[in-house]
């Protein structure tokens, strides 16, 4: 009995214990996993392949950033190892069993002590929840949610990438994808996340099919960053529209009525220096970008002087080794948030490098750089210097000045995609003040001797310029205690505009139709068209002694026409800077009061030089190529097929030097005549009648083609394409809906009197010039038939140029 009682206590007692002490939900679910911890911390199953996440901080803001760090390697379809999608912030909140990621609206604010002026406007606009868990385990205010589902999602949307570009219909496929634990870890102040992600469906584009063992399953990585946010020690800097920086902006509803509502701030790094009174001092932390280490030498090392030109503008600004750039450590993951990172990106094809910022959407201020360098372009600089200098001679060494080119170029383009990565935006009028920023797009300099050799020895510059110091002055300078920022500002752009620099950005170079005389992309010289008439002359002396010493002993004769591209376009570039003299007019992004020009007119003696130089460039002289050179160019041989970086033929499988001149010549007609280009000749010589009207410059045109004295043979085939094409141009023009009614009835004037001049000159003519005239009327009366329907025949277009892909 008292054995049985003895037995009944101690069980009493357990059960009392057990009762008092509460079960850790969290510890139990994860019994066995191998945990990560940080600044959220997580745990890996093995045996199911799931990522358990802990969250104890709901309604608590952080930044989370997906990215690809493994690629496509496709320009077309813009997919690059490296890319960096979307950055916003977000935070956890918790109804019950479900914790919903969401992501607040930043673009409508409300800056005020006052919360509820705050819960007004985030109750005015929609907010987004991007992801909704359940609950799987449960601690006090800690929860422990499945996390995998949100990882093996297609967070870049490639899925809808592929669909939209015609390259097949996929989804995204759970059985084919899992947690990439090697890239999963979690720090102090971040947890990054990674998985492959397999995309299946049916293929059908090319671009897909060229760069994947099998289309219909496209296996890529994709990262998740969760980064805490920056402290607020940070104090963004206002955006100025001259200072040549990226901003960020929100509408400020708790603004004063008589202030503006939009705030606007550079985007930039945090930089501080260690005693902001001293002239040069080193930075309390400095900026350090790191390159990666599959980037082969001598590309490496160009790479890392490249970029460390940018330490010549801090140090300009007073800091000591603030911008430092060193090779990636071994260990490292490139999407760590920790890291600026210059990467070495490998496509299929030649395409754009480009930078990117995370930044922090609150501030401006920069958290992580990221540059992606395309690994082709040092190979077209080298082909270009291959047409420049043609250096395989018989018997003779080869030069090491193609690589020399090569490797400049590439410092160039490290200085410029890091650029955009402190906050910087193209400045594509810099190349006409003396190649003052490497923010412009350069094209080597190429200056004739007077020998005749190619001299390249100012290829591209070799350091940071001048603009671009005084851009890190207004963005990165840090003032002493006391100072007001506001007219230390002020001061440095007032001074930055004395010094003759001018900032002019992508919307105002880009477009066919822009209008400034200085702001254009591969250009040089202080003046388009004597820029333009300096290049033709080279260009033909290029072409007259254009010969095999172009390509290595080894290589097929016909591959000849690759190094011939570019030196028959080298012009090109130029042309479009010489268009925009014509109906163009010169501005600034003038504040009100800073002693800038507004606008102005361009003088009319400087856009008929643009118009003359414009039209040398399609006159037979210059569209042919010498017959000793054609005779060198046989069709392709097997296993050497056409691409899109070689002259388009109507000939069939042989090399067609009419068809390369019609993509020069059309291209350029198509810039002379763009239909914002025309109205503005019409407004501008209606407000002053000594600027060239539209009237005048097609009167012209035609006088200098259809009316020129005709040649015969190859250069009066090339008369007569040039013909065809301006009359194509003009009927494009007059049946454009978006032009204004002034430029369409003009156009139709000059259509009405070429044609009446046509027909007079029809009955006096005979051959192929006759044929010429017989088809442009045709052409004439297809379009009178009904001008909203009338479409030319297609101008076939150049060869790619600039690096393929957006």
């Amino acid at each position: 009995m008292k054995k049985i009682i003895l037995l009944f206590f101690i069980a009493n007692c357990l059960f009392i214990a057990a009762k008092g002490q509460k079960t850790n939900e969290i510890d139990l679910k994860t019994q066995g996993l191998t945990k990560y911890k940080g600044y959220f911390n997580f745990y890996w199953d093995e045996k199911t392949g799931r990522i358990l996440l802990e969250v104890d901080n709901f309604n608590s803001e952080f930044l989370y950033v997906n990215s690809l760090p493994s690629g496509i390697g496709s320009n077309d379809l813009g997919l690059d190892r490296g890319q960096i999608g979307n950055s916003r912030i977000v935070k956890f909140i918790k109804s019950g069993p479900k914790i919903l990621l969401i992501q607040p609206n930043y673009a409508y604010r409300a800056v005020s002590n006052n919360a509820d002026e705050r819960k007004s406007v985030e109750e005015a606009f929609a907010q987004s929840v991007i992801w909704g868990f359940k609950a799987e385990a449960q601690d006090g205010d800690k929860v422990l949610i499945d996390f995998t589902p949100f990882l093996l999602r297609d967070s870049h949307h490639i899925a809808y990438r592929l669909n939209s570009g015609n390259q097949g219909s996929y989804n995204e496929d759970e059985s084919r994808s899992a947690v990439y634990l090697a890239n999963t870890k979690s720090f102090p102040d971040n947890s990054e996340f990674e998985a492959t992600i397999t995309l299946t469906g049916k293929a059908k584009g090319g671009e897909i099919s060229s760069v994947t063992p099998d289309p219909d399953a496209v296996t890529v990585r994709m990262h998740h960053s969760f980064i805490k946010l920056p402290d607020g020690n940070y104090k963004p800097r206002k955006f100025d529209p001259r200072s040549g920086y990226f901003d960020i902006s929100y509408l400020d509803y708790a603004t004063p009525m008589d202030q503006p509502i939009v705030k606007r701030f550079i985007a930039r790094h945090r930089l501080q220096k260690k005693d902001p009174t001293a002239a040069m001092s080193e930075p309390v932390q400095p900026i350090v970008y790191y390159v990666d280490r599959g980037a082969p030498e001598p590309v490496r090392t160009a790479l890392i002087e490249g970029a460390s030109w940018w330490n010549q503008a801090f140090e300009a600004v007073g800091y000591i080794n603030a911008f430092q750039v060193k090779l990636l450590p071994e260990d490292v993951d490139p999407m760590d948030i920790r890291y600026n990172i210059i990467q070495w990106v490998h496509r299929s094809t030649r395409g754009w490098s480009y930078g990117e910022s995370i930044t922090d959407p609150r501030t401006g201020e920069i958290i992580k750089g990221q540059v992606s360098l395309g690994s082709l372009r040092d190979r077209q600089d080298f082909l270009i210097a291959e047409g420049l200098l043609q250096p395989y001679e018989d018997g003779k060494p080869v030069s090491d000045a193609m690589m020399k080119l090569a490797i400049a170029r590439l410092h160039q383009l490290a200085a410029h995609e890091v650029g955009h990565t402190l906050g910087l935006q193209h400045n594509f009028v810099a190349s006409t003040n003396n190649r003052s920023s490497v923010m412009d797009y350069p094209p080597p300099y190429v200056a004739l001797n007077n020998d005749g050799s190619i001299d390249l020895s100012k290829a591209y510059t070799t350091e940071i310029g001048s603009w671009d110091k005084r851009a890190i002055l207004f963005g990165y300078q840090d003032f002493p205690v006391g100072t007001d920022e506001d007219a230390a500002l002020k001061d440095i752009m007032s001074n930055t505009l004395k010094q003759g620099h001018l900032f002019i950005t992508d919307e105002d170079a880009r477009p066919a139709g822009s209008a400034h005389p200085l702001a254009h992309l591969w250009d040089n010289g202080t003046n388009a068209a004597d820029e333009l008439n300096r290049l033709m002359g080279i260009r033909k002396h290029l072409l007259d002694n254009f010969s095999e010493k172009a390509i290595r002993q080894d290589a097929p004769m016909a591959t000849i026409e690759e190094a011939l591209v570019p030196i028959y376009l080298l012009q090109r570039y130029q042309v479009e800077a010489a268009s925009k003299m014509l109906g163009g007019i010169y501005y600034t992004y003038a504040i009100k009061n800073d002693g800038q020009i507004t606008t102005k007119f361009i003088a009319p003696a400087e856009q008929w030089k643009a118009f003359n130089a414009l039209m040398a460039t399609i006159s037979p002289d210059a569209l042919a190529i010498p017959e000793k050179l054609i005779e060198k160019i046989p069709p392709r041989p097997v296993d050497y097929p056409r691409t899109r970086e070689l002259f388009k033929s109507h000939t069939g499988l042989t090399f067609d030097p009419i068809a390369a001149a019609e993509s020069s010549a059309g291209t350029t007609l198509a810039f002379m005549l763009n239909p914002e280009r025309a109205a503005r000749l019409v407004e501008y010589h209606a407000r002053d009648n000594a600027q060239p009207g539209l009237i005048a410059v097609l009167d012209k045109l035609i006088a200098q083609t259809w009316k020129a004295p005709q040649q015969s043979g190859y250069k009066g085939q090339l008369q007569a394409l040039v013909n065809g094409l301006t009359l194509k141009q003009l009927l494009t023009l007059a049946a454009d809906n978006s032009a204004p009614e002034s430029v369409g009835s003009i156009g139709l004037l000059e259509i009405d009197n070429l044609k009446s001049w046509m027909i007079n000159s029809v009955k006096a003519s005979s051959g192929e010039h006759k044929a010429n005239l017989l088809f442009g009327l045709e052409q004439i009366s297809q379009f009178e038939k009904d001008p909203a329907k009338f479409k030319p025949s297609p101008v076939l277009p150049m060869p790619d140029g600039s690096p393929i892909g957006e």
